[in-house]
């Protein structure tokens, strides 16, 4: 399944962005639920408190005779004014409405409400016996408690982008680890040989770190071995192949035509070896320098046009680039020779640099007109031992390819085995360049 068990396509690709992600709601899940709780235990207490006390002040002043209420009007600032006077009301969440709803159980679900924080904060009642008039109940104990709503959201934004800041930095730092391993783990891949892994870390990681440390010194191990093993019967088969050589040659006289045969076999027997330690040798332990791959193109080309133009070369110019000099003529001696050999003389070898993409590559073409491939062949011609036989059949060990893969891989470049529209092939090696390549 894409993505793997318990992916969603609505939730980041990456566990660092998950993460990050589920830490920042977390966060502002609870901000939110210490909002709703200050407001629920303590402004909206106190607001509901204060508009009981002014449903009584109202009840006492209407219930009182006419001295009585200019007496309260001046000690209270209680006023009766008139509806064409009477200014606008404001809204302010969740204040306005909870003096409004409590009013309403205190004087009577008649009764409207109006309040204005702005200026002179008050608030204005209006009940069906009060005619054309509205009763005027300034708030002095409760200045701009309105405002008050725009500290706590920017309190709530303020923490969460203090929380997200600080999940983010946590987050970073849980995953550094797994980048460092992920690279580790390319480099291994791709043939090199990887420093140890500080276990210097928290316990868990290092644990890991252990086991991949202990694991890759098994791998290097295992390809030295395997190194030593084959350079040893290579070595041991040569000898005694010199000897038939010479053997064969001193009997040339009598059986001339078998001992032609005998030698070729012998070339071919001392060429797979060739072969088999090419292959071995990876060229990892070669150091990488800075050069002008069209050079090395022009010098695998050089054997085949010493007669006439059996490669043509088609060179761009190109930015010098590191990579392991020698290794890579091998690789592109082996696609040449690979093209010359199914398709003779007419080989075109193309070199350009693709800009079009975030990445840019140096791209080496080698072109012919040989009899092609079969599109279901083109994978199983990268592994070792097999050969397109049933397109480009010829003699060999099939590591010709296996080797251009294995060179390709560890420079971090990708081979391409395409059929040309009427007839041949084209063997196409990208090279991932630096950003700073054309600075």
């Amino acid at each position: 399944m894409k993505g793997g068990p318990g992916w969603h396509p609505l939730l980041p690709r990456s566990f660092f962005a998950r993460t990050l992600l589920l830490v920042l709601l977390v966060t502002l899940f609870s901000k939110v639920l210490t909002m709703l709780y200050l407001l629920s235990n303590e402004d909206l207490l106190v607001d509901r408190q204060y508009s009981h006390g002014t449903a009584m002040l109202v009840r006492a002043y209407w219930a009182s005779d006419l001295p009585a209420r200019a007496d309260i009007e001046q000690l209270t600032g209680l006023q009766l004014i008139h509806q064409d006077v009477l200014p606008r009301g404001e809204v302010h969440w969740p204040y306005t409405g909870i003096f409004i709803n409590q009013l309403r159980d205190e004087l009577g679900d008649r009764t409207r409400v109006r309040v204005r924080i702005q200026d002179k904060p008050a608030l204005w009642i209006h009940q069906p016996g009060y005619g054309e008039y509205w009763l005027k109940v300034p708030m002095y104990t409760h200045p701009l408690r309105g405002q008050r709503i725009w500290m706590v959201i920017t309190w709530l934004l303020l923490i969460g982008m203090l929380s997200t800041a600080a999940a983010w930095i946590f987050v970073r730092q849980l995953n550094h680890p797994l980048k460092v391993l992920e690279s580790a783990a390319r480099r291994i891949g791709q043939g090199h040989s990887v420093r140890l892994l500080d276990t210097g870390c928290p316990a868990e990681i290092a644990e890991v770190y252990r086991a991949f440390n202990q694991m890759s010194a098994d791998v290097e191990q295992a390809s030295r071995d395997r190194s030593l093993l084959l350079a040893g019967v290579s070595h041991d088969l040569r000898t005694p192949l010199t000897r038939m050589r010479l053997s064969t040659e001193l009997l040339s006289s009598a059986e001339p035509e078998l001992t032609e045969g005998m030698i070729r076999d012998i070339e071919d027997m001392d060429e797979i070896l060739d072969q088999f330690m090419a292959y071995i040798r990876d060229g990892n332990d070669e150091p990488s320098e800075l050069a002008d791959i069209n050079e090395v193109l022009r010098e695998v080309a050089a054997p085949h046009n010493g007669t006439g133009e059996c490669v043509r070369l088609c060179l761009e110019p190109v930015p010098l680039f590191s990579f392991r000099r020698l290794s890579v003529k091998r690789l592109l001696a082996n696609l040449v020779e690979n093209a010359v050999r199914h398709a003779g003389c007419g080989v075109e070898v193309i070199s350009a640099v693709t800009r079009n993409a975030a990445q840019p590559y140096l791209v080496i073409s080698v072109l012919d007109r040989g009899p092609g491939i079969d599109p279901t062949d083109v994978d199983s011609l990268f592994v070792p031992f097999i050969r397109g036989d049933r397109a480009r059949s010829t003699k060999g060990t099939g590591l010709g390819l296996a080797i251009v893969k294995r060179i390709a891989d560890s420079h971090g470049a990708t081979v391409q085995l395409l059929n040309r529209e009427g007839g041949g092939m084209e063997a196409r090696v990208n090279f991932p360049l630096p950003q700073d390549s054309f600075s």
